[in-house]
């Protein structure tokens, strides 16, 4: 069947899991990108020095940032609800705006 990768038992497993989406988007924001794109935190900083620009006054910060793109990635994915690549980036934007807003907060409550 289509959409199908693996076996488990002889049972035949989802290629899309939570845990894979997660295990993708975990991949792709803990892999060192810092040569090819400059640092998360700098990138969404220079990210939101540009929107603020374009808005005209300070509003946006570089967790903002992870947010917004992560709304980016939610309006894709109801315009394409099959497409899981919009699953992934949401879930990778969401976990960089979440260490970016918790950046210097180590005694704050993990869950």
């Amino acid at each position: 069947p289509t959409g199908a990768s693996n076996t488990l038992g002889g049972t035949l497993m989802p290629k899309h899991t939570r845990a894979s989406i997660l295990d993708t988007a975990k991949g792709y924001v803990t892999q060192d990108r810092a040569e090819t794109h400059g640092s998360m935190e700098d990138n969404f900083s220079t990210i939101a020095a540009y929107w603020n620009i374009h808005l005209g006054a300070p509003f946006v910060d570089a967790v903002d940032v992870g947010l917004m793109m992560a709304m980016v990635k939610l309006a894709r994915a109801k315009s394409n609800k099959s497409h899981a690549d919009n699953f992934v980036d949401l879930a990778g934007y969401a976990a960089c705006a979440g260490e970016l807003a918790m950046k210097g907060n180590d005694d704050a409550q993990d869950h």
